[in-house]
């Protein structure tokens, strides 16, 4: 049987009714369209909500991709179902292990590359084919101006900011490595003072994190970085490249893309590694059980000069691991494994467990010292998947 309304709020109040006689889910996706588009939207469903609740068994859900309008008019104080809410989620992208469940037909290092290429969010995996290579979906997405990805980002950000050319180039700065606030307020030509209200807003929208050295709650030594590896890689290879694309040369742009892809998987393969740990901890597998885990950087109190630890999770003040990622062809030799023995003990850590992450895997040099030192866990990138 169709049924008409008259008007939304018409519409509304008669699933509130149905629902005090029967059990009803009721899901609005998109709520910031419905709501700009009808004003008085957020008010009918509090008047009904605060009618019905006492005797209704609807469930409302109410979906919305833009977060500052969700946070903004939906979870604020000062909204109109402030307090009204049983419940909220924030839906986070897929990690690596599950992003691999929707592609069986790539090989396990193409898995990879999609994941740092396309990042969790299924909208963004469903555009990639695993009937294709690495090189066809970049070319059919990223590299293609009629396709839904290329234009993601930016229609985004419009989405979200009244200024998007600025936001823009703050993104892109960061992409393509002006990683402190000054360098990239430098990049840009603007202030430290204004790329910091900027920055401010990309970090409570998600787009952009910013990062201290492991085990330092504020620091000098903050970074930015970009958190969405499609977005990452978006801006990374798409502004660069935008007059290249836009003449339909996908080849041509593919060629001068193509030398940067290991470097740019040398990070997403750091953070494939820490969800492997993460993994490991909550499996009761881990020999650490940290709180927290992420990257160090600093000095060497030694040599004075400035390094990295690519993985660090602390136990305690007795207990910590430390953790280094290689994505490269070659196999990991005994040199790495030394260099990250030796930066462990800048730390003074008593019980130290090493972790080597190795796309190819080991030597045998590097293989028999792993094990003759007891404290090292060797991981091939293969025995992650």
């Amino acid at each position: 049987m169709e049924t008409s309304f008259l008007s939304l709020q018409a519409a509304l109040e008669h699933v509130f009714k149905l629902a005090q006689k029967e059990r009803i889910v009721l899901a609005i996706d998109e709520y910031p369209y419905v709501a700009r588009a009808s004003k008085s939207l957020a008010s009918t469903l509090q008047l009904l909500i605060d009618q019905y609740k006492d005797r209704s068994r609807l469930m409302l859900i109410l979906c919305g991709s833009s977060m500052s309008y969700m946070e903004d008019h939906v979870l604020a104080y000062k909204a109109p179902l402030y307090g009204r809410r049983t419940a909220q989620m924030k839906l986070l992208p897929f990690g690596f292990a599950d992003a691999c469940r929707c592609f069986e037909g790539f090989s396990d290092e193409d898995k990879a590359l999609i994941y740092g290429i396309a990042g969790g969010t299924p909208q963004y995996l469903l555009q990639m084919d695993d009937r294709l290579s690495v090189e066809e979906n970049i070319k059919k997405t990223f590299l293609n101006p009629t396709s839904s990805l290329f234009e993601e980002p930016e229609n985004l950000l419009k989405q979200e900011v009244r200024e998007p050319a600025l936001y823009n180039a703050i993104i892109t700065a960061i992409a393509a490595g002006a990683s402190r606030m000054a360098e990239i307020a430098a990049r840009i030509g603007e202030d430290t003072s204004v790329c910091a209200a900027y920055l401010k807003n990309l970090t409570e929208l998600g787009l952009i994190q910013k990062k201290t050295p492991y085990g330092e709650k504020a620091s000098r030594k903050s970074i930015y970085a970009i958190s969405d590896n499609m977005f990452r890689f978006w801006y990374r290879v798409v502004p660069e490249n935008a007059s290249i694309i836009a003449r339909g040369a996908a080849e041509l742009a593919y060629r001068r893309i193509e030398p940067l892809l290991p470097e740019y998987m040398g990070k997403i393969f750091e953070e494939i590694c820490g969800q492997y740990l993460w993994q490991l901890l909550l499996d009761g597998e881990c020999p650490v059980t940290f709180p927290e885990i992420g990257r160090w950087w600093g000095t060497d109190p030694d040599s004075r000069s400035q390094t990295e630890i690519d993985l660090m999770g602390v136990q305690d003040k007795h207990t910590a691991l430390f953790g280094e990622c290689k994505w490269t062809n070659e196999k990991v030799d005994l040199g790495v494994l030394q260099k990250l023995e030796k930066r462990s003990q800048m730390f003074h850590y008593q019980d130290i467990h090493l972790y080597l992450f190795a796309k190819t895997g080991f030597t045998s040099g590097c293989i028999d010292a792993a094990t003759a030192m007891g404290n090292v866990t060797l991981v091939a990138y293969g025995d992650i998947l």
